[in-house]
């Protein structure tokens, strides 16, 4: 009984506190007038620190020390904060590495965390060093009426892709420049305007973000010029542009990383290029003087200078050509149906494959472009027919029926006869035309 007596006894008596933040909103700093006290609260009330004795010390802490509510959708954020559920997100990105590109476009819509993902460059990093970056053909191209529009080819599962719209300033722009820098980036620089006349915009697309960016100007307004990618810098040289000197001599180049453009030393003469090639990390471009002569001219980045040229490999240079492993392929016929190689020994052009298969000489299967692609040659015809050519095994007997293949576009014989019919009831005319094409990595 007296230990019960005693028990009450030590509960009646008000602890001891050192601070005025107590549960019961109420401390008697003195017991009498003149203490510190913050009475008729009944919250939890911060104040400053005192020594006192509590009023209510009946209320327990355990009261106030409630739990928070969740947020509404809470547990959905928390599932959502990890990229795959119940993987850690290094594990997951190794995972959403080895995706297919095709698939990309349906990755971005699926969350945030997805969409960050593929929007930053370590993600496609990794994809380049795992060896699972994917190489898509672009092509630019033109209709009847002038607009540009531009679409995305994947060999992987040989399909067309959409794509955003070029920037409306390209819509309907004329002898526009268009490389690729840091295998992911497309370029579209100069040009002509119908209405404004010679651009010096620059803009790009990424094939990581899938959307178009703006980039520094160039130097000078030119259309009609020639450009090629040397050490991930974009070179531009000669052109016109509307004024007095219409032909120009000068030429540019831009650095991606500085995100800047210099001028570079002028050409001999003022040249409006039509084909140009990077070759032997040397430029070759042939074009027409300002009297509309044939001249051929090389640029040496290393002392950077111009020099003329009218070695073999020009004189016989007239389609479009292309470096692969060091060696200079050029188409040989219209329909792209057979290629020719240069040999620097002999300074000669000679037969390099044919696949003994002409289309016909018809602008539809013109032969507008050939790209490195996988290690093959990619040849792009104005019917968006696709043929990729092996011409690294063009010398195995046994490789010999396996050299040529068509990826995209209707059968060879098939387009064939068509073409034909095409022409012999006047219908040659094309619904639109290619301007250029290009291979994106990502």
């Amino acid at each position: 009984m007296t230990a019960t007596v005693n028990r009450r006894h030590f509960f009646s008596v008000s602890p001891q506190v050192e601070t005025a933040a107590c549960f019961c909103g109420g401390v008697d700093a003195g017991g009498g007038g003149g203490g510190v006290s913050v009475g008729g609260g009944r919250r939890f009330v911060p104040g400053r620190t005192v020594v006192g004795h509590c009023v209510r010390p009946d209320i327990k802490p355990a009261i106030v020390t409630v739990a928070k509510k969740p947020t509404r959708g809470g547990e959905r954020r928390i599932a959502a904060s990890e990229l795959l559920p119940g993987l850690p997100d290094d594990l997951a990105i190794e995972c959403l590495i080895r995706v297919p590109r095709f698939y990309h476009r349906k990755l971005r819509v699926v969350c945030k965390g997805w969409r960050s993902l593929l929007a930053g460059k370590n993600y496609y990093h990794q994809r380049r060093t795992l060896g699972k970056a994917e190489e898509w053909v672009y092509v630019i191209k033109r209709d009847r009426e002038g607009r540009i529009s531009w679409h995305a080819f994947d060999p992987r599962y040989q399909l067309w892709q959409p794509l955003p719209p070029v920037p409306v300033e390209y819509s309907e722009a004329l002898g526009f420049g268009c490389a690729v820098l840091s295998g992911c980036n497309l370029y579209l620089f100069g040009g002509k305007d119908p209405v404004k006349g010679s651009m010096r915009r620059v803009v790009y697309y990424s094939a990581q973000t899938n959307k178009w960016h703006r980039a520094k100007g160039m130097q000078r307004r030119r259309h009609f010029f020639g450009f090629c990618v040397i050490n991930n810098c974009l070179f531009v040289a000669g052109g016109e542009c509307e004024g007095v000197q219409r032909s120009l001599r000068s030429a540019e180049m831009y650095d991606p990383n500085r995100k800047k453009w210099c001028y570079i030393s002028d050409m001999s003469t003022a040249m409006v290029p039509f084909i140009g090639v990077v070759f032997g990390g040397r430029w070759f471009l042939k074009g027409l003087g300002t009297h509309r002569q044939v001249m051929s001219e090389v640029y040496e980045p290393a002392t950077n200078n111009w020099s003329p040229i009218f070695n073999g490999m020009v004189a016989g240079w007239r389609n479009p050509c292309v470096e692969l492993q060091g060696n200079l392929y050029a188409l040989d016929c219209r329909d792209g149906c057979k290629l020719r190689m240069y040999d620097s020994d002999n300074d000669a052009w000679s037969l390099s494959a044919d696949s003994r298969l002409h289309l016909g000489g018809s602008r539809a299967m013109e032969a507008v472009a050939i790209v490195p692609l996988g290690g093959k040659l990619c040849i792009i015809r104005n019917n968006m027919s696709i043929t990729l050519v092996d011409v690294v095994n063009a010398d195995i007997p046994e490789k010999q029926g396996q050299l040529w293949e068509t990826i995209s576009g209707k059968g060879q014989f098939k387009s064939f006869v068509t073409n034909l019919w095409s022409n012999l009831a006047g219908g040659n005319r094309l619904k639109s035309h290619i301007v250029h094409c290009q291979v994106l990595q990502a």
